[in-house]
């Protein structure tokens, strides 16, 4: 079935806004923006966080005239998806799903896109009725069906293995047979595979791990690590040295730590990978931090801030002078608050300049410095000849020591916003922090206006999410004993959420707001007990409280919290 036009008269704002996915205010904002600028209405509502890929695909199905298809809850034939070779699929962003006779049922996330079901109908021989789902899902499914496995046999037939001593021994490789090796097309293909499959999965990091008999591939997704293959140990050598070679590293160097970039456009979006490579006994370890640019046109209102914290956040990051942190462990998701409310304070009016180490995300109209301590660039030295720069806004990576908090501080205190990120455990531990630091409590006080503390925890997969009645000893490890009627939520594990139970993460937050009172407690050095008191009398709901509210609210999992937010309760000095 094949269409040359919509079927329904309304425009995709207007059926979005029918569906009650958007406002009206939300629609008109968007035309606003289109009409300056361009560009399809349904990705300008995505840019801007209004709807999602999926919500975008129901619309799109009700404008076409097609069924939408949810591939998650679809029984899919795994020989029917082979049908479409797997480079046509990846590039039209099509899946086959089902087989009747001589019609195919497929997936397709673009219903306008008639080129697409000329191919398959090309390829396969067969008439194709075209069913429309959401790109996201498409990609997963993809992922799933063809897999990274599919060239491994290739692979490991196709790159020659130089014998040493008449064993097979990849350490050994000289250096200009791995030059020739890593050129040779099953290798590059292999390399390719395991990072676009890594994006495709939204990982975060990729690990490639050495050991005793083979290799380790690891993908790091929302905060946890998981295997994802296992390629022979002959291959080491090759798949590491590809990398390095991509990352303009020396190949020939495999006794010292090395560091290196790799800028690749994958789908249309453009990603810097951050490149780690460490010796250990069974060779080099190499770590890919994947950066995706364009999730950094991050919206305040999507860290999973309630409405009451947003509100006193944007409160605060509005005044024109004052030094504010953001504190919690590596991994936490700090940078990424950071870079949002630099996203929101990014106007012409303002000249906002950074000093980072590293620099994760070149932000527009921003000005970014790189901490080298080789050039003499540390964050001390960095702020110093940014306050020479005539900035409105200051970023500074994180406050490590007693020169950086002075300089920051003072910074402040002349006219200066200033962001921050600082390691304490709570929101309070930061006033005492910077005492340990050296820093004199009035400095504290006159400087500091908030302290916004966070970490990242899983949410439940919308695709496979069940309620349940918790056992009493759960309630009581919340403080909820007596409550009645409880139901909390857990996912069960499906194909969207590679049977984690889990997709994607969210913020929980703990915001001190510095005030007269809290400041005076500051001032006499009184106990980290007493000053979170205080915070939290004036208001401050705990990272306890914002986590507990999220898993009645059914965004995360008792497990969750537990792993996350009770395991390191602040301790009172």
């Amino acid at each position: 079935m094949e269409r040359s036009k919509p079927i329904s008269a309304k425009s995709i704002g207007e059926i979005l806004l029918d569906q009650g996915f958007i406002s009206r205010q939300q629609l008109e904002t968007a035309l606003a923006m289109q009409r300056r600028s361009g560009g399809h209405l349904g990705t300008i509502l995505l840019e801007m966080g209004a709807i999602t890929e999926r919500q975008l695909a129901k619309a799109l199905g009700i404008q076409w005239g097609l069924p939408y298809v949810d591939l998650s809850a679809v029984d899919i034939d795994p020989e029917t998806v082979k049908l479409i070779p797997h480079s046509l699929a990846q590039r039209h962003k099509v899946i086959a799903i089902a087989r009747m006779n001589d019609r195919l049922r497929l997936a397709i996330a673009d219903p306008l896109n008639v080129i697409a079901l000329d191919d398959v109908r090309l390829v396969t021989g067969l008439e194709v009725d075209p069913v429309v789902a959401a790109p996201e899902d498409i990609q997963q499914a993809i992922a799933r069906f063809y897999g990274l496995g599919v060239d491994m046999e290739e692979v490991v037939r196709q790159v020659a293995i130089q014998e040493v001593n008449g064993e097979e021994r990849t350490e050994e490789i000289t250096v200009e047979r791995l030059r020739t090796m890593v050129e040779e097309a099953p290798l590059v293909r292999l390399v390719n595979l395991i990072i676009s499959q890594a994006i495709l999965d939204g990982a975060s990091d990729i690990h490639i791990e050495p050991h005793r008999q083979g290799i380790q591939v690891r993908y790091r997704i929302d905060g946890v690590l998981h295997d994802v293959m296992a390629p022979p140990k002959q291959l080491q050598a090759a798949i590491i040295s590809r990398i390095k070679i991509m990352a303009s590293m020396d190949i020939a160097e495999r006794r010292v730590p090395q560091d290196g970039h790799i800028h690749l456009v994958v789908e249309g979006r453009e990603y810097d990978l951050r490149v780690s490579t460490l010796p250990t006994v069974y060779g080099e370890k190499v770590v890919l931090r994947i950066l995706d640019q364009a999730s950094m046109r991050l919206n305040l209102s999507r860290l999973g801030m309630t409405v009451d914290t947003l509100t006193k956040w944007e409160a605060l990051i509005s005044k024109p002078y004052g030094m504010i942190l953001v504190c919690g462990p590596t991994g936490s998701g700090k940078t990424t608050t950071l870079y949002a409310t630099l996203n929101k304070l990014n106007i012409p009016e303002k000249n906002i300049v950074t000093v980072e180490d590293p620099v994760e995300y070149q932000l527009p109209r921003i000005n970014q410095v790189q901490v080298n301590p080789r050039a003499g660039i540390t964050f001390a030295n960095g702020l110093r000849s940014i306050l020479r720069q005539d900035p409105d806004i200051i970023m500074v990576g994180e406050i490590r020591d007693r020169e950086t908090a002075e300089i920051a501080i003072q910074a402040s205190l002349t006219g200066h916003l200033v962001l921050s990120t600082i390691h304490t455990n709570d929101a309070p531990g930061a006033t005492t922090r910077l005492i340990d630091m050296g820093i004199e409590p009035f400095l504290i006080t006159s400087s500091l206006i908030g302290v916004l503390a966070q970490r990242l925890v899983r949410t439940i997969c919308e695709s496979c999410k069940e309620s349940y009645a918790p056992p009493p000893e759960a309630l009581r490890r919340l403080d909820l004993e007596g409550t009645k009627e409880i139901l909390l939520y857990r996912g069960k594990g499906c194909d969207r959420c590679r049977g984690t139970g889990y997709k994607g993460r969210t913020g929980i937050f703990e915001l001190m707001v510095m005030d007269e009172e809290i400041a005076e407690l500051v001032l006499r050095n009184r106990s980290l007990a007493e000053i979170r008191q205080k915070a939290i009398s004036r208001g401050m709901r705990t990272l306890r409280e914002d986590g507990i509210r999220k898993l009645l609210e059914g965004t995360t999992t008792v497990e969750e919290l537990l792993r996350v937010v009770f395991v390191d309760e602040p301790s009172d000095r």
